[in-house]
């Protein structure tokens, strides 16, 4: 009995060990599997490097090894070893131009709603002596001016994380 116990210990310890191995094996692969999706990014993109102690360099990407990343900043390149990178994001591409016109759009709708809601006391002429579609053509035009200058000043692009340390 003594060596079935002995036996039984011995195997559930092997099989502790070969899974415990096995889980560190596929740890690394998934970290290396994110680390290769550095390689996709183009020289010249503009990345932060996020390093362990909250250290952060941003600049433009210029290269990546198994060991390390090259970031081009202000004050010259910079390499960046693997073991000390946390994260890396990539900015992305601003919609400045689309988000305006959207902002146009909406803010000439709006006005035009407000315009054709205020526009007339009757028989065509509104309260402020114009026609009403001399009021609802004016505020139409502030309404989409109004939002374009909204849609130009929201936030665009922003930073995607392409690699977190696990």
């Amino acid at each position: 009995m003594k060596r079935v116990n002995t036996v039984v210990c011995l195997g559930l310890l092997v099989l502790t060990w070969g899974m415990a191995t096995s889980s560190a094996r596929a740890e690394d692969t998934k970290n290396q599997a994110a680390w290769d999706k550095l390689k996709k990014l183009s020289a010249g993109q503009e990345i932060q490097v996020v390093q362990n102690g909250a250290k952060s360099t941003t600049g433009n990407f210029r290269s990546v090894t198994d060991e390390a990343i090259v970031v081009s900043t202000a004050t010259g390149e910079q390499s960046i070893s693997r073991q000390s990178v946390l994260r890396v994001s990539s900015k992305g591409s601003g919609h400045r131009v689309r988000n305006t016109l959207i902002g146009a759009g909406i803010g000439a709708g709006a006005g035009a709603g407000i315009g054709a809601a205020v526009g007339g006391c009757g028989q065509g002429v509104s309260c402020i002596g114009a026609s009403k579609g001399e009021v609802i053509g004016v505020i139409t035009g502030v309404g989409a001016i109004v939002g374009a200058i909204v849609g130009a000043v929201l936030p665009t692009g922003g930073w995607h994380e392409i690699y977190r340390a696990r």
